[in-house]
């Protein structure tokens, strides 16, 4: 299924950018900063355990690209949809825009990506 594809793979990327820019951008100046090794260590916890999830939801779109599973769908684009909603509160809360932290984006369009690709594809 094309979209479905289409949507692991610009979830891979998701996770290279998330490594490569972001462990540079984000969660090297977080360590730099945070005073208390302990929340430094929770902090780092955080950062690697939302690559982890990054990594599987890349995973099951893989697997879901060869096949129609509405409750799996369902699953992997409940986190994703969670992730938009949690980068647009704070973005609109805490910066006053959601531009700074545009995340989001990429977390929305997955989703509707992988719905076309299992409403309209047939299963390889």
């Amino acid at each position: 299924m094309l979209w479905t594809r289409l949507a692991a793979t610009l979830m891979g990327a998701t996770v290279l950018i998330h490594v490569f820019a972001g462990g540079v951008d984000v969660h090297a100046p977080m360590q730099a900063v945070l005073p208390d090794p302990g929340l430094a260590a929770f902090a780092a916890v955080l950062w690697h355990a939302v690559t982890a999830v990054l990594v599987v939801l890349t995973y099951g779109l893989w697997v879901l690209a060869k096949r129609r599973d509405l409750a799996f769908e369902i699953v992997l684009s409940g986190v994703q949809v969670g992730f938009a909603a949690v980068f647009l509160f704070y973005g609109l809360t805490r910066l006053g825009t959601v531009s700074d932290m545009p995340q989001w984006v990429i977390f929305l369009a997955i989703p509707a990506l992988t719905r076309l690709g299992q409403s309209r594809e047939r299963v390889l």
